[in-house]
Formats: C-alpha cells, sequence, structure tokens
C-alpha cells in the first residue's frame, strides 16, 4: 500500500504579472474539488490541497519579501509521482495558475515544461504529520461506504436480541455475498517493504548520532538554551487582539465540513539562536511524528488528519498548515490542554508570541494571548479541499477496526464490541 507524503510547492510570484492571478484563485476558491484550473477531487490520490498566495511583505528588520504562491497537497505514494498527476488533471490549468510567477516557461507550456517548474519548486520538509501512515484516499471513501451498508444490514436484517458472534456472523456473510464489499473480507495491505526499510533507516539516525557527536550535542544544547532564556528575558510580548474584520473573514471560511482546514505563518525572531533552535525543533518535530506520533494521534490530539511547517524566505518566515476536525476554538483547547509544551517548542521562535521560559514553559498557557496570537497569523485560505469532507479522524478510525473486524475470530465481548462501533 502507498504511503503519504506532502507536497509542497512554494513558487515567487512576478510583480509585474500578478494582476492575472485574482481571477484565477477565484475560481479556484469558488469550488475547489471542481474547477476549471485545478480540480483537486479529480486528483484519487489527493486527501487534501490547498493554493495559498502570500503578498508582498517585509521582514523585521525592513528588508522586503517577494509575494508567493503555494501550491500543497497531501498525498498517496510519491510526492514528484503527485505533480505528474496534477498537471495531467490541471493541463492548462497549470499556466493559468503559474504563470504568474518568475521564471514561468512561455505559455502554453508543454507538459515537460511544466513538471520541470513544479519539481524545482518542491520543498522537501522536516516536519510532516500523517494521522495514519498507508491509509489511501480510496481506502477511507471504501470502508465508509462498507459502514454504511453494515449499518443497512443491522437495521434490514433485525438481529434482535440474537449473541454478538452470531450477528457478526450473519454480517460476514452477507459482506461475503456483496459483490461491491466482498473486498472487505481481505485486510487492509500495509506500507511497502521499501518505504518501511527507508523508515527503520531514518529511525536508527537519531540515536546514532547521539552516540557519534554526543559529547559535543550535549554541551552545545545546554548552551543553546542558555542563550534562549537570555533572549526570552528580552522577547517583546505584547497581547495585541486580532481585528474584527480579520476574524470575520476567517469565521465565513470555517465550519462547512466535519473538519476544516487551518493555516497560519509569521515573522520567525531575528538572530542566529531562534534560527538554530527553530531547525532543530523542526527536525526533532519531523522525527517523532515519523516514529513515534504513528498511531493516530499526535501528542494525545487525535482530531488532526494531516499538518506541516513550512520555512519561507530562508527560514525569516513559517507557514503552518493542518486539516483538523471540529471547530478552531477545541482544536486550540486539544493543544493547549494537551501539548502547550510542543506548541512553545515552535511557536515560541515566532515575533509576538506569549512569553515563554526555557522554551517550554508559559507561552501556550497564556490561554487568551495565544488564541489571539494564532488569530491574527491566521491567513485566509478559502482554496482549500478535502476529500471526504464529512468523516472525522475518529470516524476514519472507527470504519478502518470495521474492515479489520470482519476477519479472524472474536469471543462474545471482543464481538459486542465491535458492534459497537456500528
Amino acid at each position: 500500500m502507498a504511503h503519504q507524503e506532502a507536497l509542497t510547492i512554494v513558487a515567487k510570484l512576478d510583480p509585474r504579472r500578478l494582476a492575472s492571478l485574482p481571477p484565477v484563485m477565484d475560481v479556484v476558491s469558488r469550488d475547489p474539488a471542481r474547477n476549471s484550473v485545478l480540480p483537486f477531487a479529480a486528483l484519487p490520490d489527493c486527501h487534501f490541497g490547498r493554493v495559498l498566495y502570500m503578498p508582498a511583505a517585509a521582514d523585521l528588520t525592513g528588508q522586503p519579501l517577494a509575494p508567493q504562491l503555494l501550491l500543497l497537497s497531501d498525498c498517496d505514494g510519491s510526492a514528484t509521482d503527485h505533480i505528474e498527476r496534477i498537471v495531467d488533471t490541471a493541463r492548462d490549468g497549470i499556466d493559468a495558475l503559474f504563470g504568474a510567477c518568475e521564471e514561468y516557461p512561455s505559455r502554453p507550456a508543454s507538459r515537460a515544461a511544466r513538471v520541470t517548474f513544479l519539481r524545482r519548486r518542491a520543498v522537501n520538509l522536516d516536519a510532516t504529520y500523517v494521522h495514519r501512515q498507508g491509509r489511501t484516499v480510496v481506502q477511507i471513501l471504501k470502508e465508509a461506504q462498507l459502514r454504511d451498508a453494515l449499518q443497512e444490514a443491522l437495521g434490514e436484517f433485525g438481529f434482535g436480541d440474537i449473541p454478538a458472534v452470531e450477528v457478526r456472523k450473519r454480517l460476514i456473510h452477507f459482506v461475503s455475498q456483496s459483490v461491491r464489499h466482498h473486498w472487505a473480507l481481505t485486510p487492509a495491505p500495509a506500507v511497502s517493504t521499501s518505504y518501511r526499510a527507508r523508515n527503520a533507516l531514518h529511525f536508527a539516525s537519531l540515536p546514532l548520532g547521539l552516540v557519534a557527536f554526543g559529547p559535543i550535542v550535549v554541551p552545545a544544547t545546554v548552551a543553546l538554551l542558555a542563550l534562549v532564556r537570555f533572549a526570552e528575558l528580552r522577547d517583546p510580548s505584547d497581547h495585541i487582539r486580532p481585528s474584527p474584520e480579520h476574524v470575520q473573514r476567517l469565521a465565513e471560511l470555517e465550519d462547512y465540513f466535519a473538519h476544516n482546514g487551518f493555516t497560519a505563518g509569521g515573522h520567525v525572531k531575528p538572530g542566529v539562536v531562534r534560527q538554530l533552535v527553530l531547525r532543530s525543533v523542526l527536525k526533532l518535530i519531523g522525527y517523532g511524528t515519523r516514529h513515534l506520533f504513528t498511531r493516530d494521534s499526535l501528542a494525545g490530539v487525535k482530531s488532526i488528519h494531516f499538518a506541516r511547517w513550512i520555512p519561507l524566505d530562508g527560514g525569516r518566515r513559517v507557514v503552518f498548515a493542518s486539516n483538523y476536525d471540529g471547530s478552531l476554538e477545541s482544536y486550540n483547547n486539544d493543544f493547549i490542554d494537551l501539548v502547550a509544551w510542543g506548541l512553545n517548542l515552535v511557536f515560541s521562535n515566532g515575533f509576538g508570541y506569549p512569553r515563554t521560559r526555557w522554551l517550554v514553559f508559559d507561552g501556550a498557557t497564556r490561554e487568551q494571548e495565544l488564541k489571539d496570537y494564532l488569530r491574527r497569523h491566521q491567513i485566509p485560505t478559502p482554496a482549500w479541499y478535502s476529500a471526504y469532507p464529512h468523516l472525522t479522524a475518529v470516524q476514519i478510525e472507527r470504519n478502518a477496526a470495521l474492515r479489520a473486524g470482519l476477519s479472524g475470530r472474536m469471543n462474545e465481548r471482543e464481538a459486542q464490541r465491535w458492534l459497537r462501533l456500528l
């Protein structure tokens, strides 16, 4: 089975051609799933997708930052192969969307030129999160259909008070006789051997590195933390509320489905210390999400489907993008209650973040300050797509457990627990 990757395209825009972009973005935003530019729903391997415009700005020293166009997709299989599927699906839409970017080939561009342009602007990220590696879009949608069929069968057959083991047996028989759902009797395949081998090598890299460079890494880390603490004592920490207009614009894009897309970006605090901390933390997060938080939970937060951290402009800015269940309020509360230290590790390097101590203390526990900070830095993203907008991460897990429960043996108690999934 295919694993999942995060495709991240970052392309600088040519200020002389910016006027051509808003009409194209408007087309994508009106219907991200089905539009004439980039119809995400036509990509069967795309879980979530978004297109993001970052206008021209200035960094904290006043230096200009070029306007940029970001295309993000959480996909099944290789992100490199996913680029080709995007090009083959969008065709001339790629010219329309990226035609305002610097160094875009003459239009109409050839297929090869489009693929080359996107591949050269694909960014390899240190930190990404996948709710469950190996679970494809096709599997998620088919297991949701299976659940509906099993619920319908329960209602139609009216099994009454017979033992749970017998009910399960009859449901298995129902599935075995169904041409449409017979596939469910086969357990879901695991990710490929090659992916697991690469993952094993990556897992070994950190402990081996600590063994080899521990005498250098440990004192360097202690010194870096001391420098961070010195910087924290001097960091400004003004509590600024988001404007009502900004909040209203964001609210107009939220809570249409079972989950939302969250995009936020901001400046990294100046100085070598913050750059070293941020780069180190992102590598550690990437290691953790790849090897530790792999079973439907990001340090206890179970509502996130996919997430990524994107350094921009040589690390002067960072964009965070995630896809989460429920409201933004509940999403923020989950992080504050369960993993405030994790928020502090990354976001405390952002300018204006609530004041922290020793990198992991305070910060996110200043609840209203944090929520206002995140809201102020949230970027409206109308061009956002989900392949399964009415399924939460928990529902997807339950559907997968239902499918798994059609195989193997169960006693009465196990069968009762399985039936409760329905």
